[in-house]
């Protein structure tokens, strides 16, 4: 009895999109702005751990939360920044609901393409939201200040560290900004994610 050679199965395409709750599907290497919406970025990055997890507290301290501080640091810095480059400041991890939050060493061993995946999708995420899809440089210096400041705050109340050795990676933060962070459940955090976002969204469509 002859057997018949066993077909060889076609190569499957990696496949390089997400499905987002909202029904969206994210294209990775060629994210279309059609398919973002708030919704799913402020229930990833609620759900996202900074710091690995490593962190006190019955809940994680989430990129959403953070990225709260770090807009309102940015309007202590400079009040009067416009609610378009507060949005923006609000949206500076955005890109993390999709790609999760690496930690400086681990994004230095993957190198430049994980900041050019990270970089399309910011860009996607800014023009959703009616923004410009580059940030300019005086603002990306801004909020850069403030998510030291915030994660100052961030390695010493929550993870770990020392005040000397929280200088040392951040920077001594200015003595007119205190802050006393508390982690949040994650739906509370996506809740305050989406409020803020909806605020500065008005806002930013009324000074039109």
């Amino acid at each position: 009895m002859s057997s018949r050679p066993v077909p060889v199965p076609k190569k499957v395409p990696a496949r390089v999109w997400q499905r987002m709750l909202s029904g969206r599907r994210l294209d990775l290497m060629d994210p279309s702005p059609v398919d973002i919406e708030v919704d799913d970025i402020a229930h990833g990055l609620a759900r996202v751990a900074r710091w690995n997890g490593q962190t006190i507290g019955d809940h994680a301290f989430s990129v959403a939360q953070h990225s709260v501080v770090v807009e309102s640091i940015c309007g202590l810095l400079e009040p009067g920044l416009r609610p378009g480059e507060r949005l923006m400041a609000l949206h500076h991890d955005a890109a993390e609901y999709v790609i999760g939050d690496m930690i400086s060493p681990f994004k230095a061993v993957l190198g430049d393409g994980y900041k050019e995946i990270e970089n399309r999708l910011s860009e996607a995420i800014h023009i959703r939201f009616g923004l410009p899809a580059r940030m300019p440089a005086s603002l990306k210096r801004l909020i850069k200040r403030a998510d030291h400041i915030c994660a100052w705050y961030e390695a010493t109340q929550l993870a770990g560290f020392g005040t000397a050795e929280a200088d040392r990676f951040f920077g001594s933060p200015p003595r007119s900004i205190r802050l006393e962070l508390d982690p949040q459940a994650p739906t509370l955090a996506q809740k305050t994610f989406i409020d803020r976002h909806e605020t500065l969204l008005a806002e930013k469509e009324n000074r039109r």
